[in-house]
């Protein structure tokens, strides 16, 4: 899924990834990755063609990280109700000191009709391996008894997903790192998982 980046791909990348978190796909060109990296248009065409390719290869790298993390989760969190813990505080924690202020694939999602089918399908793909960890995170607390939920675990997976990306929405927008807490707090109570 990853391509392996050279270092001035990279930095490319990075820089883009920072622009889409501020203002979506629609909110950057290639004008300003050459003036915040200083290297030329020229240069960001010979890495990445179309800005579509640079979207994608980032986005690419994006779901490669958040495997890898809720890999990890999965493997040293052993109680379901702790791995979902573990995965709202991470965002609270990068809600509330800046360092990723919102899921970048959430920026792009509200995207999707606009963007290019390639970038739009790897938006796709995170959310659908995101609401797979979520739902066997889920199925196992019913299974060992710490989730009360009569839904399904994939429905449960969709509703809490939507929550946790719906809150930093409005954390955002209302400039509160707080609201986030308080939404997800709200979808973890209803599992009945105390945080």
């Amino acid at each position: 899924m990853n391509e392996i980046l050279s270092a001035q791909a990279g930095r490319i990348v990075d820089c883009a990834q920072e622009l889409i978190a501020a203002g979506g796909y629609n909110g950057f060109s290639y004008a300003d990755i050459s003036e915040r990296v200083g290297i030329t248009k020229a240069s960001i065409h010979h890495y990445f063609p179309k800005k579509a390719d640079l979207v994608r290869v980032l986005v690419q790298r994006y779901r490669g990280v958040a495997a890898a993390g809720l890999a990890t989760l999965a493997e040293k969190v052993p109680l379901p109700a702790q791995r979902l813990n573990a995965y709202a505080s991470w965002w609270s924690t990068c809600i509330g000191d800046g360092s990723a202020p919102i899921c970048i694939c959430a920026m792009l999602a509200a995207e999707v009709p606009a963007l290019p089918a390639e970038v739009a399908a790897e938006v796709r793909s995170y959310f659908v391996e995101l609401a797979g960890w979520l739902e066997a995170a889920i199925a196992a607390g019913k299974t060992d008894g710490s989730f009360n939920s009569e839904l399904d675990p994939a429905i449960e997976a969709e509703a809490f997903m939507a929550t946790v990306h719906g809150a930093m929405l409005s954390a955002r927008v209302s400039g509160n790192p707080l609201l986030f807490d308080r939404s997800v707090h709200a979808a973890l109570a209803r599992l009945g998982v105390s945080r």
